[in-house]
């Protein structure tokens, strides 16, 4: 049964929709295929984990857009937080 979601194919976090406890298998679709990995963590209800491992400094990216960066190595399957991720504004008045 799946127990998370991932919001768009360049997403690298999965949000959970259900309460997932430590040690659980994670289930989400990505595309039309299944993936698992295990939680290593308690991830609350519609918290963020990790897809797959997310290097400090690495933008964290939900909805295939940016949402923060790694202030440190997260691994898949680890709670994705304001403790492990700094939100950032890009300065959208910056020309190209």
């Amino acid at each position: 049964m799946r127990n998370a979601i991932i919001i768009d194919s360049k997403d690298n976090v999965i949000v959970a929709i259900e309460p997932i406890a430590k040690g659980e298998t994670v289930t989400y679709l990505c595309g039309d295929q299944e993936k698992t990995l295990t939680a290593r963590q308690d991830i609350i209800i519609y918290h963020k984990l990790a897809a797959r491992d997310i290097a400090a400094g690495e933008p964290v990216v939900k909805y295939g857009e940016h949402i923060g960066v790694a202030t440190a190595d997260i691994q898949a399957g680890e709670h994705v937080h304001e403790h492990n991720v700094e939100g950032r504004r890009e300065n959208l008045d910056e020309k190209v």
